[in-house]
């Protein structure tokens, strides 16, 4: 399994960005597919965006198409999300979740998470 340790949550204003960042430790990082989660207090954890192990095009939550953007740098171990023109109802912590040979879409068959990293927009 990999270690997972997100970075970069925060407090911005409605219109602002964030990126997130998801550092994995240990080895194969580019068997894993990638994604990220959020879950927003007294709400369930929900699918947020993806990019498959083996490439191809990421896939996103339609409530935040054309906002966000998820990447992965597989010499760095990492993954990112970047979030632009942010919306109070972004407000979340947002985990990152490995899949090994997987999407990441589905979470019952996420094999490691991140602890979490708070996000916070304000109107």
């Amino acid at each position: 399994q990999v270690q997972l340790v997100e970075s970069g949550g925060g407090l911005v204003q409605a219109g602002g960005s964030l990126r997130l960042s998801c550092a994995a430790s240990g080895r194969s990082f580019s068997s894993y597919g990638m994604g990220w989660f959020r879950q927003a207090p007294g709400k369930e954890r929900g699918f947020v965006a993806a990019i498959r192990w083996r490439g191809g095009s990421p896939y996103y939550a339609d409530s935040v198409k054309g906002r966000f953007t998820i990447s992965r740098d597989n010499a760095k171990n990492t993954v990112y999300l970047q979030m632009n023109s942010l919306k109070p109802e972004d407000t979340a912590v947002y985990y990152c979740a490995a899949d090994r040979y997987g999407s990441a879409y589905y979470p019952n068959e996420i094999e490691s998470w991140g602890q979490g990293t708070q996000v916070t927009v304000s109107s």
